[in-house]
C-alpha cells in the first residue's frame, strides 16, 4: 500500500511516498523501515521508489521521498542541490518513520541510490538512528562534480564551472533571474557523442523510459560551489560497527567511487557487484534490479532484526 505523505526537514516541507506492506493494518506489530534517497535530479516516482516498492514487498516500511527543492517537495530555488540539505533530509525522513505506529524506531535503515548513496552515507555516519546502511550505484556527487563519472576529469572543467558559479551569484546579486545550467545534452545525437554514460543517463531521464515532469533537467548555479565544497565519504569510517552494503555494477564506469567508500569504512561492509550491469541499469532493470533488492532484502532483514 503506498500512501502521500509529508514531513519537515530544516523547516521545509518534504513529500514523500510512503511504502507499506501489504496486511500492515491487521498485524498490528511493528516493522522495520528504510528511507529510501533519490539519484541526484531524480524523484520518488522513478528508481527510489520502484525499490521502495520491491522492499515493501519483501516486509519492510520504506519512504521514498523528493529531496529539498526538487520534485514536489519545498524549497526555493527550485532545483538547487545542497549537499547539506540532501543529508538533512535522510535524518527528516528517520525522524519521520520513527513516528508512525507501524514502525519500529529501533529498526530503521538508509538506502540510497546514486547520489542519494553518498547523502546516505553521510546522513548514517552521524545518526546512530540508522541501523545499516545500503547504497545502489553510490556517488558522491563532488567527485562527480570535481573528477568526473571516471575520475579522470580535467580539473580545468570543475575551475570552469566554480568560475560561472560566481558569476551567477554575483548577476543574482545584481537581480538577475536565477541562473541554471543544463544537466542533459539536448539531443539524442549529443548524449551519444558524450559517452555511454552520458547516453545512458539522458535515455532514462529524457525519454519514455522514466522521464518525469518533475526531475530536474536543470541545476542552479548556485548548487556548484556547495557540491565542489563537499564530500560525502569524510566520514565514513564513523558508520562502524553498524553494517554498510555498497551494490554497484561490474560494468559502472562510476563504481570507483564505491570502492572507495569501502575501502574507507572499518567494521561490518560488503561490496556486492552485479554482474553486466552499468551505472543507470540498476536503477530499472529487472534483470539488475531483481538480485540488487534480493541482496538488500537479506542485508536489511539480518541487520534490522529485533
Amino acid at each position: 500500500m503506498r500512501t502521500d505523505v509529508t514531513f519537515s526537514s530544516a523547516g521545509l516541507k518534504l513529500a514523500g511516498h510512503l511504502h507499506t506492506p501489504d496486511g500492515e493494518a491487521q498485524s498490528g506489530s511493528p516493522r522495520p523501515a528504510i528511507v529510501v534517497g533519490h539519484p541526484g535530479t531524480g524523484v520518488k516516482e522513478q528508481a527510489s521508489g520502484l525499490y521502495a516498492r520491491l522492499l515493501a514487498e519483501r516486509g519492510f516500511v520504506t519512504l521514498a521521498f523528493d529531496a529539498a527543492h526538487q520534485g514536489e517537495s519545498e524549497g526555493e530555488p527550485r532545483s538547487l542541490e545542497d549537499p547539506g540539505q540532501r543529508v538533512e533530509d535522510v535524518k527528516a525522513a528517520v525522524s519521520f518513520l520513527g513516528t508512525l505506529d507501524e514502525v519500529d524506531p529501533g529498526r530503521i535503515g538508509a538506502l540510497g541510490i546514486c547520489a542519494s548513496g553518498g547523502y546516505a552515507l553521510a546522513a548514517t555516519a552521524t545518526d546512530p538512528r540508522i541501523r545499516a546502511v545500503g547504497t545502489v550505484s553510490a556517488v558522491d556527487m563532488s567527485r562527480q562534480f570535481r573528477l568526473g563519472a571516471d575520475g579522470a576529469q580535467d580539473p580545468a572543467v570543475v575551475e570552469g564551472m566554480l568560475a560561472a558559479a560566481s558569476a551567477a551569484r554575483t548577476a543574482e546579486a545584481h537581480g538577475a533571474d536565477v541562473q541554471r545550467f543544463p544537466v542533459f545534452p539536448a539531443t539524442e545525437e549529443e548524449a551519444r557523442a558524450g559517452g555511454p554514460h552520458v547516453y545512458e543517463g539522458w535515455e532514462y531521464y529524457c525519454t519514455p523510459r522514466a522521464r518525469h515532469p518533475r526531475s530536474a533537467k536543470a541545476l542552479t548555479w548556485t548548487s556548484v560551489d556547495r557540491i565542489a565544497a563537499f564530500d560525502a565519504f569524510a566520514s565514513v569510517a564513523l558508520i562502524a560497527p553498524r553494517p554498510l552494503l555498497l551494490i554497484v555494477g561490474r560494468a559502472a564506469v562510476t563504481s570507483w567511487m564505491s570502492v572507495e567508500a569501502f575501502q574507507k569504512a572499518y567494521g561490518p561492509k560488503e561490496l556486492a557487484w552485479i554482474e553486466g550491469a552499468s551505472h543507470v541499469d540498476l536503477y530499472d532493470k529487472d534483470e539488475y534490479v531483481t538480485p540488487a533488492v534480493e541482496k538488500l532484502t537479506d542485508f536489511f532483514a539480518a541487520q534490522l532484526a529485533v
